[in-house]
């Protein structure tokens, strides 16, 4: 199951104390997070972090961009809603990584398919294959070869196991179009996995290499 395979959120973060910025006491108490934020982190922390990893933040950035999507609750806590905590935070976690995204295809150095391909490579050793390190990294290349807006409703749906009608409220989408997205977002999966596959078993040194250089991404 692609749920086995996704990385686990670290236990037991907490915002530390301290200012959010200048001018934002009126929305803190006196003695540092407020005990609204710090529930909230206490109960969506596992989420938002996994979430954040998911649509592409890379490990090294996933803990910063997690505490940045709690001090922005932080300071916009009088918005949200009773009720619609969560949505917040993952519509937030969204925009992240969607900034995070931008970032890395202006400075990536290597493609999907020739990442994917060193972890896929049918020449590996089978008990190499069947490594939980291995299966992240290559779970972790095929989302970040998808569609963000895709790979959002399949993360939820595949790694979070939410079901339709909560993928809904935290994307405000009506249940028609997450059906559709998800059913497309299984679709771009698979097909991103075949054509990484296919490049594997291309590259083997049994097989001449093609001498095509990779035009841009799907």
């Amino acid at each position: 199951m692609l749920k086995a395979e996704a990385d686990r959120a670290p236990i037991g973060r907490a915002l530390p104390d301290g200012d959010v910025a200048s001018g934002s006491s009126q929305r803190r108490s006196h003695g540092g997070a407020t005990p609204w934020i710090r529930a909230l982190v206490a109960v969506h922390f596992d989420f938002i972090w996994r979430s954040l990893r998911r649509l592409g933040v890379p490990q090294a950035e996933v803990d910063d961009a997690t505490q940045k999507v709690f001090w922005v609750a932080l300071r916009r806590q009088h918005d949200i809603a009773e009720g619609s905590e969560r949505a917040f935070l993952f519509g937030t976690a969204l925009h992240i990584a969607t900034d995070v995204q931008r970032s890395r295809a202006r400075t990536r150095e290597v493609s999907d398919e020739e990442a994917i391909a060193q972890a896929v490579h049918p020449m590996s050793n089978p008990e190499e294959l069947v490594d939980r390190k291995r299966a992240r990294q290559m779970l972790d290349h095929v989302l970040d070869a998808m569609d963000l807006e895709l790979r959002s409703v399949f993360v939820l749906a595949e790694l979070e196991e939410l079901t339709a009608p909560e993928i809904g409220v935290l994307l405000e989408l009506p249940l028609g179009t997450v059906a559709s997205r998800l059913r497309r977002a299984r679709q771009e999966f698979g097909t991103i996995v075949k054509r990484f596959r296919a490049k594997a078993a291309g590259s083997t040194p049994m097989e001449p290499a093609s001498g095509k250089r990779r035009g841009g991404r799907s």
